[in-house]
């Protein structure tokens, strides 16, 4: 058992460098927007999973709210154009 504090924990595993949160949450948005695409195909004997879509976009959406105006422009709009398409997708394959 650890009797260090858990912001020491999670310190040493990052070896003394904290990367910025930028980065981070774009990976996890750009993970949910694919992982968005995943529920709403229908390949292989599965069936589309429409609410799980939804549930991925709208994390993804207010994780990009949230750091949006700390991003790079050209990181900004390529963000929002991913999530726009995907939010697209969504609309198109719910209503079929």
């Amino acid at each position: 058992m650890s009797t260090r504090a858990p912001s020491e924990d999670l310190q040493g595993g990052f070896q003394g460098q904290i990367p910025p949160v930028e980065p981070l949450l774009s990976e996890v948005i750009a993970t949910l927007a694919l992982a968005a695409h995943a529920y709403l195909t229908g390949e292989e004997g599965r069936t589309p999973d429409h609410p799980s879509a939804e549930i991925a976009i709208d994390v993804a959406t207010a994780a990009f709210e949230r750091i949006k105006e700390r991003l790079q422009p050209e990181q900004r709009l390529a963000i929002t154009q991913m999530l726009t398409e995907t939010r697209l997708t969504f609309v198109r394959k719910r209503g079929t």
